[in-house]
């Protein structure tokens, strides 16, 4: 049996908490199906893949660090770490210590038994060079011969020691030697002494490719004379310019030099605000939006947005759900894109409509309307107001566009930079906060190119009312702590409860204050045209809404009984001689199907019809004192009259009433989306990292992989059997974690390698087993695809949050 790794030896070590720790900062690692030994925890922790999302979630001072230690080689210990970093003083060696503790917490730095530092083999891979540092000169010489050596060291004053691993541990301990190497290079001839210091910066110039070039041609000058004392080292496997040793480079930059170390954030001009201030402009915020979502989703419950054919919705259909619900282009986009990831949109053919999920929440109250798309927010892998990329055209909404965890990590960032401002302060200018979240988040995509960093996601947070006078409102603490029932609590005293009445006043108006419960608004919706919507919605009635609500079926008396049953008064006098007069009108007029014939009870009406000029284009013909018939189709002959001021109504072919009714088209039942937050929330995590740190501890580091026919142990599962005799490149843990995930219907995360070589990372979900192949939904493509199964390199879970 090989030897454990040494993170699987320092995993052991820890005890049940800490192990825990572990487990709850790297929860894509324990996602089931859940790691049976700690040998396979370690395995998990140092994937790529898992330690590049791990990379994403650390703060600037963590990675430096990282980055510092990378460049000293490991294991290091911690005090050659500190020189490094310059924590001389006690208060940035114990923010060293901190930091340390966080890398130890994600696994991807920790002390050996020795005290030395170690760190996971994929993450030192990150950098290329850190620090802009090459590599160590012994790995850099390790192909040279002993005579090129001999002749290194004799061109340094060094007499040579006779054997080649003698020769190189000498020209290593003179190049490591900064009192040796700095005179040496001074007293260099000036075209080598320039461009030596230059390299050590960390600026090796343009790649050169010399192709069909004798030896020793295409150098710099003084390249040959740095050469020749392994100053710089040729690269014999590659082309580009010659290669300055970590040593050499760390030697040149001087005593003074000292990685970069940063680890208390910029600091952000602050205000003293009250709680009360930031709980009014929270509310108000929030109340606001909740009130033109709700609008927003109403016009798209009526006429479902149409999708470009590349996808999304596009600007001019973006335009009129704004006019329709009275919404700017924020906060529609950001409607949509929350209401897609929350299930209450999808695609339906060439349009966007809603889901059923949407009538359920149509019903709810503001309070958790509001928590649902706020939760949706938080976990969005986009910049949902974003409007224009980086050439300046127009982005289309819910196009489907691969998932951004750099976006999402913007979010967070800005929920972790305002929730480290000082009780009671905020910021001054809440873009001031782009700098602290640069600061906690390095790795997100600040999504402004042309401006101020991270100025759409601090004004989304403010949209919502998670960010109010530049601080954390009680919104966003639950949201940055991950807390799902104090949020939907805190909304539920923010914002107000629907509004069942209206205020009609004599000038036709309705208005509502605060959001409107559905039961109100479709009423209003249906008899009166909806103004504007916000933190109060305002509708007006006309001779057109009436005659609208009257087609539909409505009787005048029952739209009076219903107005006044969500009236706060009396119903003005106004609107009840709207509604009769509309009404003595309305089907005063009936139009019947044949092409189409016009009837009516007042010949004198009829006759004003038939002779009216600019009825002419309908062909009417009076065929009795009461009817007439028309050339034009019977939808056509409606419009026509009612643009001229009557009042028809359209009959059926049995002589009854039509009954005009707008359907709600909604989407089909379960399409499979674009990559969305959603698909990734319903990855489970462990229930409980205590109880499995408990259970790794007390099992053995390593587990025998299955090999019935040898006479070990059989598979857990006839899934995991037929995967392991075709995916050769799978390891027997990822063998597992991809049967569970085709088992149990969960997305993943795969490493594939196409025919061409490409190689690439792609979440599929949907997964059908189909040996030799997978077939499954790829996200990356938007579209099925088959992957065979040895062409997959490896496999990680879709992270949750």
């Amino acid at each position: 049996m090989t030897s454990p790794s040494p993170l699987t030896t320092w995993l052991r070590g820890l005890d049940g908490s800490r192990l825990a720790r572990v487990l709850e900062a790297r929860k894509d690692a324990a996602s089931p199906p859940e790691p049976r030994s700690v040998g396979e925890l370690a395995d998990r922790l140092q994937r790529p893949g898992s330690v590049a999302l791990a990379l994403r979630r650390l703060a600037l001072p963590q990675l430096q660090v990282a980055e510092a230690l990378a460049a000293l080689g490991v294991p290091a210990s911690r005090d050659a770490l500190a020189e490094l970093l310059g924590a001389a003083d006690e208060e940035t060696a114990r923010a060293l210590d901190a930091v340390l503790d966080v890398l130890a917490d994600h696994a991807l730095v920790w002390p050996d038994r020795a005290g030395e530092l170690r760190m996971a083999g994929s993450l030192r891979r990150a950098w290329d060079a850190p620090l802009g540092l090459d590599a160590p000169l012994e790995q850099l010489l390790a192909g040279v011969t002993s005579e090129e050596l001999r002749r290194m060291l004799a061109a340094l004053g060094v007499k040579p020691p006779g054997t080649k691993p003698q020769r190189l541990a000498a020209l290593v301990e003179h190049h490591s030697d900064p009192e040796r190497v700095v005179p040496m290079v001074a007293k260099a001839p000036a075209a080598a002494r320039e461009l030596l210091e230059r390299r050590a910066e960390g600026m090796p110039g343009q790649p050169r490719f010399i192709v069909f070039a004798p030896s020793g041609s295409g150098l710099e000058p003084g390249e040959r004379w740095a050469l020749d004392r392994g100053l710089l080292v040729q690269d014999r496997h590659r082309y580009g310019p010659a290669r300055m040793p970590a040593e050499v480079a760390r030697a040149l930059r001087g005593p003074g030099w000292h990685a970069p170390f940063e680890p208390v954030p910029p600091a952000a001009r602050l205000t003293p605000v009250t709680a009360r201030e930031v709980d009014s402009e929270a509310s108000a915020a929030a109340t606001a939006f909740a009130s033109q979502a709700v609008s927003v989703l109403s016009a798209c419950s009526a006429t479902p947005p149409a999708r470009l054919k590349s996808g999304g919705i596009g600007a001019r259909e973006l335009a009129r759900v704004g006019k329709a619900a009275q919404a700017d282009d924020a906060v529609v986009r950001l409607t949509l894109e929350t209401a897609y990831a929350a299930g209450l949109l999808a695609r339906d053919g060439d349009r966007v409509a809603p889901t059923e999920e949407y009538d359920a929440w149509a019903e709810q109250e503001p309070p958790e309307q509001f928590a649902v798309l706020l939760q949706a927010w938080r976990n969005l892998p986009l910049t949902p107001t974003r409007a224009r990329d980086e050439d300046n055209k127009a982005l289309p909404a819910v196009a489907g566009a691969p998932p951004c965890d750099g976006c999402a990590q913007a979010r967070h960032g800005l929920l972790a930079a305002a929730a480290r401002l000082p009780a009671g302060q905020g910021a001054v200018v809440p873009a001031d906060l782009g700098p602290q979240i640069a600061w906690h988040r390095p790795l997100a995509h600040p999504a402004d190119p042309d401006g101020a960093p991270f100025a759409t996601v601090i004004r989304e947070a403010e949209i919502l009312g998670v960010l109010a006078r530049g601080a954390l409102s009680a919104l966003g603490i639950p949201l940055y702590d991950g807390d799902t029932e104090l949020l939907d609590r805190e909304c539920r005293r923010l914002l107000p409860s629907a509004t069942s009445t209206a205020r009609i006043g004599a000038d036709l108006t309705a208005v509502v204050t605060g959001t409107p419960s559905a039961r109100l608004a479709r009423l209003l919706d249906s008899v009166a045209d909806r103004e504007t919507s916000g933190t109060a919605s305002v509708w007006r009635f006309g001779t057109g809404s009436i005659r609208r609500a009257l087609d539909s079926g409505r009787l005048p008396e029952d739209i009076t009984a219903d107005l006044a049953a969500v009236a706060a008064g009396p119903l003005p006098q106004p609107l009840t001689y709207l509604i009769t007069d509309t009404a003595r009108g309305h089907g005063r007029v009936r139009v019947s199907p044949a092409a189409c014939v016009i009837h009516g009870d007042d010949p004198a009406l009829l006759a004003e019809l038939a002779a009216h000029r600019r009825l002419a284009k309908l062909g009417l013909r009076q065929l009795a004192p009461t009817v007439l018939i028309s050339r034009g189709p019977l939808d056509t002959t409606l419009a026509a009259l009612r643009a001229e001021g009557y009042a028809p109504v359209a009959e059926t072919a049995d002589g009854t009433v039509r009954i005009e009714q707008v359907p709600h088209q909604r989407a089909a039942a379960a399409p499979v989306p674009a990559p969305r937050r959603s698909d990734v929330a319903r990855t489970p995590a462990p229930a409980d990292t205590s109880v499995l740190a408990a259970r790794l501890l007390k099992a053995p580091p390593t587990l025998p992989d299955p090999a019935p026919l040898a006479g070990g142990p059989p598979f857990s599962t006839d899934t995991e059997e037929i995967l392991a005799g075709y995916a050769k490149h799978l390891t027997y843990a990822d063998v597992r974690q991809l049967a569970h995930a085709i088992d149990t219907g969960e997305p993943l995360t795969i490493e594939y390698v196409a025919t061409s070589g490409n190689r690439t990372v792609r979440t599929v979900s949907d997964i059908v087993l189909d040996p030799p192949y997978l077939d499954a939904w790829c996200h990356l493509r938007d579209d099925e695809r088959v992957f065979t199964l040895s062409r997959i390199h490896g496999v990680m879970s879709v992270p949750a949050g």
